[in-house]
């Protein structure tokens, strides 16, 4: 499968999920988690949402003929997973009392590949320019 289809792909998923997890949340979690839960809960969703928007506009405008593309790309497709999906499952385990402490770790890589995909998004708007 190629990037351009990637992108597009998972930004439609992306933005589908972040819907129903967003209703989910609202609705059939407000009573079962924190306020500090439900509050990250919506962080996730909320940060999904914005990275499916973004994977969206770099699918319908990207040439992908760069490397620099597939991996802007690649970064906010693995970032998006590693941070939004590993705060539902803290949140959701927290919930049950079984909080998923190895996934700790795994918020932080995600939101460090999401800020990667963002500088490199920058270099090539800054690159044009030289």
């Amino acid at each position: 499968m190629g990037t351009l289809f990637m992108a597009q792909l998972m930004g439609a998923l992306y933005g589908l999920l972040a819907v129903i997890f967003g209703a989910f949340g609202a609705h059939a979690l407000k009573k079962k988690l924190t306020p500090e839960l439900l509050h990250s809960f919506e962080t996730g969703v909320k940060y999904q949402m914005y990275h499916a928007l973004v994977l969206l506009v770099l699918g319908f405008n990207l040439s992908f003929d760069r490397p620099l593309d597939s991996a802007m790309v690649n970064c906010f497709i693995f970032g998006t997973l590693l941070f939004s999906f590993s705060i539902y499952a803290l949140c959701l385990s927290a919930a049950k009392g079984e909080k998923l402490r190895f996934l700790g770790p795994v918020t932080p890589i995600g939101g460090l590949l999401l800020v990667v995909g963002w500088a490199l998004l920058l270099y090539s708007f800054v690159s044009n320019l030289i």
